[in-house]
């Protein structure tokens, strides 16, 4: 199978994932994992399921220097979920899988959708398909994972409405903020592999500014190469009399764009060029026929003390509707080294995290 055949394969499927997208897999290759197509089909040849299963060798010395993890992001792919037959194939297909392969365990976190909407809300809506499936992950020996590697939940904005439509569900303040953004000088243009450098430049110092972990400069460049070089993103850069601001690299497939990248300056933060990026955002990804703009990321609590609660009043305000998913699953095949994963895990990630952020913060500051 080549990147064509695959990505139009998953395309056939409802919501396919840029994460479960041939480059996707190509890219993470690089970095140590092992892609792995998987296609189920029915009796008469039809496809009915997908995923991309990437398997790696864990990088921690000792126990688990010949253990490896199988994951599958933003999948599997199932045409349909409510198909209990199919569902319990595929997860019975992926444990015989892993057994095979002798993985200390296997994760998914397919976008099954448990509801839409703040739970609570008088507008919130369960979707009943996403218990169904929890329920049967729980009964044949999955756990909700504690390390949820992709957002559960997200903000989407329906880009099937016209401009005027999009522009009048956003909150008022949004609105007067895009208008402010021009009004102030802010211009947006489409860049191009040219302006990787500018971008990652823009990351870091956000990424000191705001105290997040970035990866090295490799990573991203790798990526974003991969990706604005197939046509499958581009990226926006705002500036003020020629100046480079902010900049976002939105991601594009299947009908559907994601916003996965956001940078910014210190300088010029109050001309609100954040807000008109994201509406040339939407713009964009219209002209490039994307139905769907998913603002990638929302609380799993929506709680004024959870750390993405101020990120999310800005994507709410951009006029999207809460999305809510089954999240990231484990099934532990090697049940002892699993615990011993999980213990010993998340405190290797807060070293390299501590590590990664003295080291951005040098290269920002000697930048």
């Amino acid at each position: 199978m080549d990147e064509k055949s695959w990505n139009s394969l998953i395309a056939s499927l409802p919501e396919p994932h840029i994460l479960q997208t041939w480059q996707w897999s190509r890219f993470k290759a690089l970095y140590g994992w092992s892609p792995d197509p998987l296609v189920w089909h029915d009796h008469h040849g039809g496809i009915q399921a997908a995923a991309m299963v990437l398997t790696r060798n864990l990088p921690v010395p000792g126990f688990f220097r010949s253990s490896r993890v199988m994951y599958i992001p933003k999948g599997p792919l199932l045409r349909e979920w409510n198909d209990v037959d199919l569902r319990r194939q595929v997860f019975a297909d992926l444990r015989a899988r892993a057994v095979k392969n002798g993985v200390i365990f296997i994760k998914i976190d397919p976008e099954v959708r448990m509801g839409v909407g703040v739970p609570g809300k008088p507008d919130a809506e369960e979707i009943q398909v996403g218990y169904k499936c929890a329920s049967e992950l729980f009964t044949q020996g999955w756990k909700f994972s504690d390390e949820q590697v992709q957002f559960k939940n997200t903000v989407m904005v329906d880009l099937s409405l016209s401009e005027e439509q999009l522009l009048a569900r956003m909150k008022q303040k949004t609105r007067y903020n895009i208008r402010l953004a021009g009004r102030k000088g802010v211009t947006v243009r489409v860049g191009g592999l040219a302006d990787i450098d500018l971008l990652y430049s823009m990351y870091a110092e956000t990424s000191v500014r705001d105290g997040f972990v970035i990866r090295s400069k490799d990573y991203y460049q790798t990526g974003w190469e991969t990706f604005i070089g197939s046509g499958m993103a581009f990226p926006l850069i705002a500036e003020v009399e020629g100046e480079p601001v902010a900049a976002l690299v939105i991601y594009y497939f299947g009908g559907r764009a994601w916003y996965m990248y956001g940078m910014s300056r210190d300088i010029h933060r109050e001309k609100m060029a954040n807000y008109l990026l994201q509406w040339k955002a939407m713009q964009h990804a219209k002209e490039v026929g994307c139905k769907a703009y998913d603002l990638w990321g929302a609380p799993d609590e929506f709680t004024h003390d959870d750390p993405l609660w101020g990120v999310y009043r800005f994507k709410k305000g951009l006029g999207g509707e809460v999305v809510r998913h089954l999240g990231a699953w484990d099934l532990p095949i090697r049940p002892f080294y699993y615990r011993m994963y999980t213990q010993v895990i998340p405190r290797l990630l807060s070293l390299m995290r501590s590590r990664g952020r003295a080291r951005i913060r040098d290269e920002v500051m000697k930048g």
